[in-house]
């Protein structure tokens, strides 16, 4: 157990175990919206519909929630004869028997700090201060739509805090690119039926400087790939984006909105618009070859 497991496994209680209740429902239905499912054991597979993206293996909701390495390699099998990774995600605390199995099977486990921002009672400010880069909802036919999904893709190449290499320059050759012309179609259709938010700041040159998304089901929603572009990290870029969606979701009705951060310090930027640590997001899949 790492140190933020360690810390976690101080922060739960108080309504916690309520809310994890609430995040495997959502976990279970947000892929349902653009995939199928198989029932393999204790496993449900989530098989994508079209392009886009891949999805993964979870516990069944409401399952028996008792694993074997064997049931691991099953899904596995399935996972490679449909040509999509072999990858699976969960919660620790409500599923902490999954992880010997999958390790058994030979996968490796990545552990991201789960963080919630409760809406229902006080919260801290989220608001973004009102000095600083305009920031604002995309629309499904905004111009700024390719840029602002490439713009992640070049961040988290260059994963962490630090300030690093990709600027305006970049993410302009990015939106050349063939593939985000068809992710930037992929994310006006979830756009247009709501079931994504993308926001992003902008900068002097009229194009997107960070972006991030919160995607909403019922009264849950998800923030997800929230970045800023490396050469323009440490402006609270991130924050401002995050604390947008934040009010956004709380505008439309959303209770509880929570995130898996890439490690502790991404977490700590988090934690300063309210969120706070409850549990550990994982995530199994084969080890990296060279």
């Amino acid at each position: 157990m790492d140190d933020t497991m360690r810390e976690t496994n101080h922060t739960l209680g108080s309504g916690s175990e309520a809310v994890l209740a609430r995040l495997e429902t959502y976990y279970d239905a947000v892929p349902r919206f653009s995939a199928t499912t198989e029932e393999h054991g204790p496993f449900t597979l989530f098989v994508r519909t079209g392009q886009g993206w891949h999805y993964y293996g979870r516990p069944a909701l409401g399952g028996p929630g008792v694993f074997t390495a064997e049931d691991v390699e099953r899904v596995r099998a399935r996972q490679r004869e449909l040509g999509a990774p072999e990858s699976f995600e969960w919660v620790h605390e409500t599923t902490p028997g999954l992880r010997a199995a999958v390790e058994a099977a030979g996968l490796e486990v990545h552990e991201h700090p789960l963080l919630v921002l409760d809406l229902d009672g006080p919260v801290a400010d989220t608001a973004a201060p009102e000095d600083g880069p305009e920031v604002r909802v995309l629309a499904p036919d905004d111009p700024l739509l390719p840029a602002a999904v490439a713009l992640p893709h070049l961040a988290f190449a260059e994963s962490g805090t630090l300030i690093g290499a990709a600027g305006p320059e970049q993410l302009a050759e990015a939106v050349k690119n063939p593939e985000t012309e068809a992710a930037a179609t992929r994310m006006a259709d979830r756009i247009a039926a709501g079931r994504t938010v993308l926001a992003a700041t902008i900068g002097p040159d009229g194009e997107p400087t960070a972006s991030g998304c919160h995607q909403p089901v019922g009264e849950v929603s998800e923030v997800v790939a929230v970045a800023t572009l490396p050469a323009l990290r440490r402006q609270g870029l991130a924050r401002r984006v995050t604390s947008h969606l934040v009010e956004d979701a709380r505008a439309a009705g959303v209770r509880t909105v929570f995130l898996s951060a890439s490690d502790a310090a991404v977490a700590r930027i988090y934690e300063s618009v309210g969120f706070r640590r409850i549990a550990t997001a994982l995530i199994a899949e084969p080890p990296a070859t060279d």
